[in-house]
């Protein structure tokens, strides 16, 4: 910096000092959350989960006591229009088995792939009862974020026309046990359905200006 002149000077030590407020924000912010409960964290908790999740949940489950035994698989079907005008339905598609056909055999796998779906879902069983009704702001986020992450990944299948609705399902399988084991486990998947979801200009990857545009197309087709 000694060989700027001064108001370059000047405006690389803001910078700094606002990339160090934030780093030390964050740092605050994921300390609150992963920390036992605790007076600040009983006034400002809304405060600290708005800034955590869902980009920066921390999950612990890898070292716990009775770590996961389960593979869950996310599927999607979608209601979409075709050019006649008439509504369709897609077969299920297996979003977690394409994340698992992109990770397999890469030296350096994508953090999106292998993360991304499944903690959006985490994220979105966390936060719903078994009537899948949300439980507050949390819940509204997640059921708002695996919307927008389920139509990003839709947008690479060619389904014949614009979705109108989607379902999500998990299909969750239990890991069968090793062959030293007299354990006996029903490996049989069991499915968990969401409602459907009609899908909105928020739920799509540009917004707005893209919904227009797919009804735009769907109009002129008619």
């Amino acid at each position: 910096m000694a060989g700027l002149s001064l108001p370059y000077q000047v405006a690389a030590a803001v910078s700094l000092a606002l990339i160090a407020a934030v780093a030390c924000t964050h740092l605050a912010m994921v300390f609150l959350h992963v920390a036992p409960s605790n007076t600040v964290t009983k006034q400002h908790g809304e405060v600290v989960d708005l800034w955590v999740y869902p980009e920066f949940e921390q999950n612990w489950k890898l070292f716990a006591p009775n770590p996961l035994q389960q593979n869950i698989a996310v599927q999607v079907r979608a209601q979409y229009t075709t050019d006649d005008g008439s509504r369709r339905t897609s077969d299920w598609i297996d979003l977690s088995a394409e994340d698992g056909a992109a990770i397999r055999g890469n030296p350096l796998p994508s953090h999106l792939h292998q993360n991304q779906l499944r903690r959006a879902w985490d994220f979105y069983v966390g936060s719903h009862d078994t009537g899948d009704s949300p439980s507050g702001l949390r819940g509204r986020l997640s059921e708002t974020y695996i919307r927008r992450i389920v139509m990003l990944r839709l947008e690479r299948h060619d389904l014949g026309g614009p979705v109108e609705r989607i379902q999500l399902r998990a299909s969750t399988t239990s890991i069968e046990a090793p062959r030293w084991s007299d354990e006996k486990i029903d490996t049989r998947p069991v499915h968990r359905e969401l409602p459907w979801w009609t899908v909105t200009a928020a739920d799509l990857p540009g917004g707005a200006q893209n919904k227009d545009r797919a009804t735009g197309r769907t109009e002129a087709a008619r």
